[in-house]
């Protein structure tokens, strides 16, 4: 058992599908099943049931999945001894929005407070107008949001990870085991539209590749409303992939499927105001995640 294999066994549960895994480790699907057949191997159980839909774990694959978090936390910690002992100080502003905090952000707060303690890191939610106005004025040092909304030239961005956007569906739906799925053939189902972080403007950009707009039975800021109702068979939505979970509240299967053609990804990365001088503080933090996101995956 090695580090290569837990890493990609913990983003397929995670994901509950082999190619959303291979897609967020930036690797072929290939090398994410050949890594759980060895562990299954090695473990000599089944970890995961391969269904139509995906990948569903065991009872030995949960159990699993508790253990690796506890491996991967101390892998983590091992790594870092010499950045927890360079004694890093300093104040980091930080500005990011809805999706980026409740999705993305908490895992890398969590890591950057171990590796250096002596941060103090102070972070404000806010929608992207207030971040973009609160990094031109200096109340912020860097915003971690979705560079894929950014537009303005006074802002330098850096993007570190680009999200797919599919189809969801309930389990079971006439459109679930198609491969792709054309917008004409979107647009004949009740549509529920996400509106936080301008979901709802991004949505119709990307609209135009159907010939009809999409017939929308609800819109609410909640994507945990969203993944509830499409779960419960009430309509269907286009997210991103960094918000998808398999399961509703309820515990209802949630499956997607590619678009025909594909939209463009959800970005999420870091963005400055151009020309300013990072503090020694705001460095470290802009290189962890560049450091993150660059490392080969291998």
């Amino acid at each position: 058992m090695n580090f290569r294999q837990i890493k990609y066994f913990v983003a397929t549960a995670e994901t509950g599908q082999v190619s959303r895994a291979a897609s967020a480790l930036s690797i072929s699907q290939s090398a994410v099943t050949t890594a759980i057949r060895e562990l299954e191997t090695e473990i000599g159980t089944a970890l995961f049931t391969r269904t139509a839909h995906g990948m569903e774990m065991t009872q030995s694959g949960r159990e699993l999945l508790a253990l690796s978090y506890e491996i991967l936390t101390k892998i983590d910690e091992a790594v870092n001894i010499r950045e927890r002992a360079s004694g890093t100080t300093g104040r980091i502003l930080v500005a990011t929005t809805y999706t980026v905090i409740g999705y993305f952000l908490p895992y890398h707060l969590d890591r950057i407070a171990r590796m250096h303690p002596n941060l103090d890191i102070q972070v404000h939610e806010l929608n992207r107008e207030s971040v973009e106005e609160g990094l031109l004025a200096n109340r912020f040092d860097i915003a971690i949001v979705l560079t894929s909304n950014i537009s303005n030239p006074e802002l330098e961005t850096d993007t570190l990870l680009r999200s797919p956007r599919r189809l969801w569906l309930p389990q079971g739906h006439r459109l679930a085991d198609r491969r792709r799925v054309q917008f004409s053939e979107i647009s004949e189902e009740d549509y529920i539209m996400l509106t936080v972080d301008e979901a709802a403007n991004t949505t119709m950009k990307y609209w135009t590749f159907g010939s009809t707009p999409p017939q929308v039975k609800m819109r609410t800021s909640s994507i945990e409303a969203v993944r509830s109702m499409v779960a419960n068979g009430q309509g269907v939505t286009v997210l991103s992939d960094m918000v998808y979970r398999p399961w509703s509240l309820e515990g209802r299967r949630i499956v997607t499927v590619e678009t025909d053609p594909v939209v463009p990804s959800m970005d999420v990365g870091l963005a400055w105001r151009r020309g300013t001088e990072m503090t020694p503080a705001t460095q470290v933090l802009y290189s962890y995640f560049r450091q993150a996101f660059s490392t080969p995956q291998i």
